[in-house]
């Protein structure tokens, strides 16, 4: 007969810095989801574990019976292999847009499930739904059957997901340990392991806009994530890359599908373009369709250079019921009819253009929520005309704001200007991508 493992056993172990087993963390887990730990026991372990860490033993398990805790998808019946990515937040993240299309192109399925934005981050869910028509609540066996037939979809996650992530985040959130590495990771990865994939790409951004400020802390957080989901089975990667200022060019729903169309026609942003070829390399490597990354790289660039890639774009919206057309003339898109222009108050140069600070005047504007009640408005805003360590000239436009009334474009304004300075120097610029994480 087991032994009940009760909740102040695991709290006094882990208050005194021990290391706890398999099973006990089964039981908080457990207790967790069916509600027998109590809030407060919950809160009082999630301390002690920011204060004191845990192993890779540890997390490894914890993040196990995350994943457990809930529905695991199996994706077997989808023939090779299936691959996924995620990012740990950012603004003008356009990414999964364009390289969940280019990748299938390749021959990896994509098998992408995505959330909605929350605050400054935008979510891939609400600008896909900016197109008229699109699906993303398919069933799991419409999921599958998509992948299968066309090589990729989008989907919502299912609320049978790692519900224990849900619990814990939302305490997490209340007790000022968001950011302890451990919880980070298992709370990831977890819903990461029950989505059934081979192979995860992780996007780990460091900077304003990004839930790890430096490039130390994204480090560690990418080696770990790393290293935790290779032990589990699968296959993973990271990239470390930039996010003191917006990812793209444009900043909003329809706009963000947009800029997807314009870099899968072979145009668009640099930095976007670099960095959704370079995670999609990273899939087309690790799901054994390149013998190397250079080959990996060829493989992309030229599957957007054939209009394949965005073939396969409008193949998939069209699966799920969305309008093609608007794949395939953009401009149908309606933005928002109120529009003010950014001009750069000084002749010099953009020194600043704060990430996080661009995401709050998009959320201004009404492309974002403040909380997970709010309604977006997917033609809301921001198109960037310049970015960091561009010269400008006083009265130069800098900026588009577009929203559905003239306040909204000022309070957007105003909060957009906290986010911009410009001096008579050029400031120092570093790469896009900081460094890559991989096994071995």
């Amino acid at each position: 007969m087991t032994k009940n493992i009760l909740p102040n056993e695991i709290l006094r172990k882990k208050r005194f810095g021990g290391e706890l087993n398999e099973a006990e963390i089964r039981a908080f887990v457990r207790g967790v989801t069916d509600g027998s730990w109590a809030d407060y026991q919950t809160s009082a372990l999630l301390m002690a574990i920011c204060i004191h860490g845990m192993s890779d033993r540890e997390t490894l398990a914890l993040t196990l019976e995350m994943a457990r805790s809930g529905e695991m998808l199996d994706l077997s019946r989808i023939p090779g292999v299936k691959a996924d990515k995620h990012s740990t937040g950012g603004v003008g993240d356009t990414t999964s847009l364009i390289l969940v299309p280019l990748v299938a192109c390749c021959g990896v399925r994509m098998a992408k499930m995505s959330g909605r934005g929350l605050g400054f981050t935008g979510g891939t869910l609400d600008k896909m739904e900016s197109i008229p028509g699109m699906r993303v609540d398919l069933d799991v066996e419409a999921f599958e059957r998509q992948v299968t037939d066309i090589g990729c979809a989008i989907i919502g996650q299912t609320a049978e997901l790692a519900p224990a992530d849900k619990v814990l985040y939302a305490l997490r959130d209340v007790t000022e340990t968001v950011d302890c590495l451990p919880l980070v990771v298992s709370s990831i990865l977890s819903k990461k392991l029950a989505a059934g994939c081979d192979v995860v790409v992780l996007d780990v951004k460091t900077g304003s806009g990004a839930i790890m400020d430096t490039p130390e802390k994204s480090r560690k957080l990418a080696e770990d994530m790393v290293r935790i989901g290779n032990l589990s089975g699968r296959r993973f990667s990271a990239l470390i890359t930039d996010m003191d200022q917006p990812l793209g060019m444009y900043i909003g729903n329809a706009l963000e599908v947009q800029e997807a169309v314009e870099v899968l026609s072979g145009k668009g942003d640099h930095r976007l373009r670099s960095l959704c070829l370079e995670l999609s390399a990273n899939m087309i490597y690790l799901g054994g369709h390149a013998p190397d990354m250079p080959k990996a790289r060829a493989k992309a660039v030229e599957a957007v250079r054939s209009g394949r890639a965005l073939e396969k774009l409008r193949r998939m919206v069209e699966a799920q019921g969305g309008d093609p057309s608007y794949i395939t003339n953009p401009e149908k898109f309606t933005i928002s009819p109120a529009c003010v222009e950014i001009a750069a108050p000084q002749t010099g140069y953009i020194t600043r253009l704060d990430a996080e600070g661009c995401g709050l005047a998009a959320v201004e504007l009404g492309a974002g929520r403040e909380t997970k009640e709010n309604s977006i408005d997917f033609g809301a805003g921001i198109v960037l005309l310049q970015n960091k360590g561009d010269r400008v000239e006083q009265g130069q436009p800098i900026a588009r704001l577009y929203a559905q009334s003239e306040a909204l474009c000022r309070r957007g304004e105003e909060r957009f200007f906290q986010a911009l300075e410009v001096g008579p120097q050029a400031p120092q610029t570093g790469p896009m991508i900081l460094d890559r994480v991989a096994e071995g």
